[in-house]
């Protein structure tokens, strides 16, 4: 890999020379302008607008652009007169945790390189020092023509460097968040935690640019003369009219696609129908009122002997007893009512005496 940039780290009172490549590279296919009439390529020319010309590169310099508009020219020996200690030197100023770190902050990646057999020992230091305590460095250097912020860690056997944003270059969430109050139940958290373990698990390396592909497939067509094939429209996006619903789809679909069996969907309560039949203990409070209302004509209607044969059955022995004492009594008064009118005071007598004769064997009876 060719290098970018030379120079060392400075770790301390350890000087480390290093070489700096990139540790990224992009496979995105350009194009070029050209001319729909004759296919002639469309180029960019630096042409000064006072003499209307092209100028070559050894004639073009900086300049600063006010707010009004004027131009105030920096040359390259106004630059070189300013405080840049980090030119030429990676300089480590801190060692921190690597969750300190803002991933908004991560800017580009390279690989620092050993710069020959003398910085092999500082360099291997260096770099078992940040695995044993686990945490990164944070380092100042320059590059292009400005001080940058950068993070070493360590990836494999090498020492890698992320250039950071300056904190203050990063901006603040703010308004971005939605300023409707929403409240999420745990039912939608469950489908939520299921579907982020359905596709969660998977191996970053399967991972691949179809629209490369299927560009390279394009131009490979054309130059063949042959006709591009036509991709597939994407599935239309619906209007999300229930959360919950949509998240059971999601997660049913995404097991289906892994050759999974179909997730088995709970409803929830609210959504059973209300078309149900009436529970047994309803029928069973309204066979009651029914047998209620029955019993009740039935003691309305029926005659006094009924009535004293349904409070014989449930009235206990002794009641029965008493009862009968009473009717007994009843009858023997209205007999001796009788007799007084037709009969003398004598045949009152022998009528309480027939009356007590008669009493004695109902009562045994009972």
């Amino acid at each position: 890999m060719r290098s970018i940039w030379n120079g060392a780290i400075s770790f301390g009172l350890v000087s480390i020379p290093i070489k700096l490549v990139n540790a990224t590279e992009s496979h995105s296919i350009s194009f070029r302008q050209i001319h729909l009439e004759d296919g002639g390529r469309i180029r960019y020319r630096k042409v000064c607008e006072l003499e209307e010309k092209e100028v070559s590169g050894a004639e073009i310099g900086k300049g600063y652009e006010d707010a009004d508009g004027t131009i105030i020219p920096i040359t390259d020996e106004d630059l070189s007169h300013l405080p840049l200690p980090t030119a030429k030197t990676i300089e480590i100023v801190a060692f921190v945790p690597a969750d300190r770190i803002d991933p908004l902050q991560m800017d580009a990646a390279y690989y620092l390189a050993a710069g020959g057999a003398p910085a092999a020992k500082p360099y291997t230091l260096l770099r078992e020092a940040l695995k044993r305590s686990n945490k990164v460095a944070i380092a100042k250097f320059a590059l292009r023509g400005r001080e940058r912020l950068g993070m070493l860690r360590v990836v494999e056997d090498a020492i890698a460097m992320h250039g950071l944003l300056w904190p203050d270059e990063v901006r603040a969430p703010q308004g971005v968040a939605p300023d409707t109050k929403v409240t999420v139940n745990d039912k939608e958290l469950d489908l939520a935690d299921a579907l982020m373990d359905t596709l969660g698990e998977i191996d970053l390396e399967d991972l691949h640019d179809e629209y490369r592909e299927a560009l390279e497939e394009v131009v490979a067509a054309k130059a063949a003369g042959e006709t591009p094939p036509e991709a597939p429209e994407p599935a239309k996006g619906g209007k999300v009219l229930d959360l919950m619903a949509a998240l059971e789809k999601s997660v049913r679909e995404a097991k289906e696609s892994r050759g999974e069996e179909p997730a088995e969907v709970r409803h929830l309560p609210q959504r059973k129908t209300s078309s149900r039949t009436t529970p047994k203990p309803a029928q069973g409070r309204k066979s009651t009122a029914k047998t209620a209302t029955a019993k009740k004509t039935a003691s309305t209607s029926a005659s006094a002997s009924v009535k004293k044969s349904t409070a014989t059955k449930k009235t206990p022995a002794k009641k029965t007893a008493s009862a009968s004492a009473k009717r007994t009594t009843s009858t023997s008064a209205s007999a001796s009512a009788s007799a007084s009118a037709k009969k003398s005071t004598a045949t009152k007598t022998t009528a309480k005496k027939t009356t007590a004769k008669k009493a004695t064997p109902r009562k045994r009876s009972a």
